[in-house]
């Protein structure tokens, strides 16, 4: 079974490489590595998705990563295939040849997106007139007809269910983090979650609203 582990270390030569030995004593087989974070103090979040034996614990990866100096697990979760952030111009790429057929576009943007950013999900809403769903991943919340009476997201941002009351409560399911960006002035809006978190970094959500930004431009031009 594959495993995303995130972790801090220290942005130093040598403790990638030290965590990587650690995790191959425990027979984890590490499928990708992503920086997602420089931070000022000096440490780095990398997302790592290791495979593990059948009947080794995910425990034994937090264990692992125990034994190398200055590293801290910040989360663990099943994880699906790869970490795929690189695969994003591919996608880029695609959608700027599907602007004549939006829906396709979107369709394929939000099933892109939760690998691209180790996510859980993502949706496309329309806020021009009437708030709709245009799209929406395999694993996103079901489309049960809930509909938000408001979609304030003008940039890249954090959605916070417990002070937003527009927010369905089936986005912010099992302790979801949430977070949504405009796709430049299409009026469309691509909301994408993390089922039991971590929290998305600033880092991340700036990455995200970049994204919007350049989908936007392909889209106002179609």
């Amino acid at each position: 079974m594959s495993f995303l582990i995130r972790v801090q270390l220290p942005d130093a030569p040598g403790s990638l490489g030290e965590l990587a030995e650690a995790i191959g004593a425990v027979d984890g087989n590490i499928q990708s590595v992503d920086i997602v974070e420089n931070a000022p103090d000096g440490t780095v979040t990398d997302d790592i998705v290791v495979e593990l034996p059948i009947g080794t614990l995910a425990d034994a990866l937090i264990t692992a990563a125990s034994t190398v100096k200055g590293v801290e697990v910040d989360s663990i979760r099943p994880f699906s295939g790869r970490v795929d952030r690189r695969g994003q111009i591919r996608l880029l790429a695609s959608i700027a040849q599907k602007t004549n057929n939006l829906q396709a576009a979107m369709e394929q943007l939000v099933q892109a997106i939760p690998q691209a950013l180790t996510s859980s999900w993502a949706i496309v809403a329309d806020t021009k007139g009437p708030i709709k769903r245009v799209a929406g991943s395999s694993a996103a919340p079901e489309d049960d007809g809930t509909v938000p009476t408001d979609l304030a997201v003008d940039a890249a941002r954090q959605l916070n269910p417990d002070i937003e009351d527009w927010i369905p409560a089936s986005w912010a399911l099992l302790d979801s983090s949430i977070v949504a960006t405009p796709l430049g002035g299409t009026g469309l809006v691509l909301v994408v979650g993390r089922v039991g978190g971590p929290e998305f970094l600033a880092s991340e959500v700036d990455h995200l609203g970049n994204l919007g930004t350049i989908l936007g431009a392909f889209l106002n031009k179609s």
